[in-house]
């Protein structure tokens, strides 16, 4: 009868283990979990434009040869601009029939996007207007950027760790206690670039009357997350 007993007792803790795994944790009491954040700002040194010639008419050959001319415009003055090659990409191009119900007849429409990274942002004006001229006429979207994107994102997640000893040190010196070595770490967030406001705009010389302002190119905040568990002495 003892024997009974005892299986059932060992199989209610294998149990209790299965649904809750944080028992297996060798001690876990002396364990202590924090989260730290680490964030890196920075001013843009670069930016990045989202163009498109758009063009529509009643012949798919006539459409696709006048998006082609704008087209070769566009590029030739990114040339003129001494923009590099390889900052200047194709996103798509479309060709599209369309019925137009109160014309009763279709219509073609070619789209062309093209991706523009422009480095000497003191040049934005003039590209900007330059593409106009050369025929763009859609602007889908400017996004900034920096040139050393992968070397910020280090220093925030340093950061992260750092914040998150600063806490671990700050829970176990409320308990009487003290800080050990590091048992786990995981990231669990590093985010892209985000732009946030920030009260100075660039000034463009745009004619012989003076500057105007012209781009707010504000600063971008990178940040980290990490989960850190530290032994607790």
């Amino acid at each position: 009868m003892k024997k009974i007993i005892l299986t059932l007792v060992l199989g209610s803790t294998m149990a209790l283990q299965a649904q809750n795994p944080s028992v297996l944790v060798k001690d876990q009491s002396r364990t202590i979990s924090v989260s730290g954040e680490g964030t890196v700002k920075v001013i843009p040194d670069n930016v990045t434009l989202k163009v498109r010639v758009e063009n529509e008419g009643k012949s798919a050959g006539e459409v696709k040869k006048l998006n082609d001319v704008l087209i070769d415009k566009v590029l030739k003055f990114c040339k003129e601009m001494k923009i590099d090659s390889k900052d200047v990409r194709t996103e798509y191009l479309n060709l599209n029939k369309n019925y137009d119900y109160q014309t009763k007849e279709y219509k073609y429409v070619a789209n062309q996007s093209l991706s523009i990274r422009l480095k000497d942002l003191s040049k934005y004006e003039a590209l900007t207007q330059g593409l106009l001229d050369a025929g763009i006429n859609r602007i889908d979207g400017v996004t900034f950027g920096a040139s050393n994107i992968e070397e910020l994102q280090s220093k925030a997640r340093i950061k992260a760790v750092e914040n998150a000893r600063k806490k671990a040190e700050e829970y176990a010196t409320a308990l009487g206690k003290s800080v050990g070595d590091p048992i786990y770490l995981s990231e669990t967030g590093l985010s892209e670039p985000i732009p946030m406001p920030r009260f100075a705009t660039m000034k463009v010389e745009a004619d012989a009357s003076g500057g105007r302002e012209s781009i707010a190119i504000g600063e971008m905040s990178i940040e980290a997350t990490v989960n850190v568990g530290f032994e607790l002495k």
